[in-house]
């Protein structure tokens, strides 16, 4: 008897569930589409309906036949407010770098590892709960004090150490692991 919860990379004679490779096949060119559309970019488009494949086969997700669509969606939304959140990352970065004098950009090679360093600490800030994430951002962007911090956020001042603590580990992993 087979089971409609089998991995989606094993290929199942069970009609409910669908292998990568049919699932692929069938639903890569409305993926394809619907991401066009949300991003107005063929190639981006394309990339991305790649990397919802990847991430499909990785997580070794079940895929229902009935449920395909949606999960493709799902994981799509999530790389599309990714790309989104990295482009505007990487808008703010190219803004602030036109605003310096000449004498003090950085060099192509420079401006790519800081860019690439943003975007880590971007990924490790998204990781966080909303509550040590605003605290690190208080802290290191906006200079506020624990103190500030903790009324800010309404939070106890051992709260905001115990996010600050949290914060920093992470990034300290991320960065010098």
């Amino acid at each position: 008897m087979s089971s409609p919860y089998l991995p989606a990379s094993i290929p199942c004679a069970d009609a409910a569930v669908a292998p990568v490779d049919g699932l692929y096949r069938e639903h890569r060119p409305w993926l394809f589409g619907w991401l066009r559309r949300k991003l107005g970019c063929e190639h981006r488009a394309e990339d991305l309906a790649q990397d919802v494949f990847v991430r499909v086969i990785q997580g070794r997700k079940v895929v229902r036949v009935n449920e395909a669509r949606a999960l493709l969606t799902t994981i799509a939304k999530g790389l599309v407010v990714d790309h989104q959140r990295h482009a505007a990352l990487e808008y703010s970065y190219l803004a602030y770098l036109a605003t310096l004098p000449e004498a003090y950009a950085p060099s192509p090679e420079t401006q790519a590892e800081q860019l690439q360093s943003l975007m880590q600490l971007d990924r490790v800030l998204d990781g966080l709960p909303p509550k040590a994430r605003s605290a690190f951002l208080l802290s290191q962007l906006d200079g506020l004090t624990y103190p500030e911090i903790a009324r800010r956020l309404d939070v106890s001042l051992s709260s905001v150490q115990q996010y600050m603590v949290r914060a920093m580990s992470a990034c300290y992993a991320a960065f010098y692991e």
